[in-house]
């Protein structure tokens, strides 16, 4: 939140990313940034993987964007993410509009 209430809206997701690193680097939250995620099929490791914006606490995806309104497919990506990892919880966070808007996912797996 204190991200979005001194940047605003209207950046690039970039902007946004490394803001929060020094966000969370301030706040001492322990966090990955841009951590790849294994897929996996019938337990197999796949050669394709994810790519998360950050995993917090090693069990929290956070996928952040900056769009005007969220889309179904980004809400799909972060489900994917819970589903070939197995995290508990994930976070999809929109910067693009003037307030910031969110969503939580359970991983029900």
């Amino acid at each position: 939140m204190l991200v979005h209430k001194n940047l605003g809206a209207g950046f690039l997701e970039s902007v946004y990313h490394e803001a929060l690193e020094k966000e969370f680097e301030t706040q001492k939250v322990n966090f990955d940034s841009r951590k790849k995620l294994q897929v996996y099929y019938n337990e197999v490791p796949l050669k394709k993987y994810f790519i998360a914006d950050f995993i917090c606490f090693d069990k929290i995806v956070i996928e952040i964007k900056a769009a005007s309104f969220l889309h179904k497919d980004t809400e799909a990506q972060t489900i994917n993410y819970l589903k070939s990892t197995n995290y508990p919880v994930g976070l999809l966070i929109n910067f693009g509009q003037s307030s910031l808007t969110w969503k939580r996912f359970i991983n029900t797996k």
